[in-house]
């Protein structure tokens, strides 16, 4: 599964597999793959071609996306990106993954600690 899910994240825009229970209370896992539908085929064929199944349950999906954009965040003159979301009247500063490792590698401190700090610059800098 992790060869199929490295191979579809190359296509879609989000996926994941869960184990569960099939009939007879055999193992198995249930894969889910959120894609845009002009890239169906492309889907199937990793699906049908990387794994064992022999058939694909699909449905559509509405989606609500807030307006958001992507954000430098400067410390020790190295950037570092995070997106900035608004909703309504408040705005959320969410550091991007590799960024805050990133910071956290360089600085000495834990990944936690540096998506703190850099959520604390982008009010420092608000301000």
């Amino acid at each position: 599964m992790g060869f199929a899910l490295e191979k579809i994240m190359e296509i879609a825009l989000d996926c994941y597999y869960s184990p569960i229970f099939m009939k007879k209370n055999r193992p198995a896992y249930k894969l889910s793959v959120i894609y845009k539908a002009c890239d169906e085929e492309k889907i199937e064929d990793i699906i049908f071609r990387e794994t064992t199944s022999i058939g694909v349950r699909k449905f559509d999906l509405d989606r609500t996306i807030l307006d958001r954009e992507i954000i430098e965040i400067s410390y020790k003159n190295k950037d570092y990106l995070a997106k900035q979301v608004r909703y309504k009247d408040k705005v959320y500063t969410y550091p991007e993954y590799e960024s805050a490792k990133d910071l956290a590698e360089n600085e000495g401190i834990s990944l936690k600690e540096a998506y703190d700090l850099m959520r604390a610059l982008v009010v420092k800098i608000e301000k």
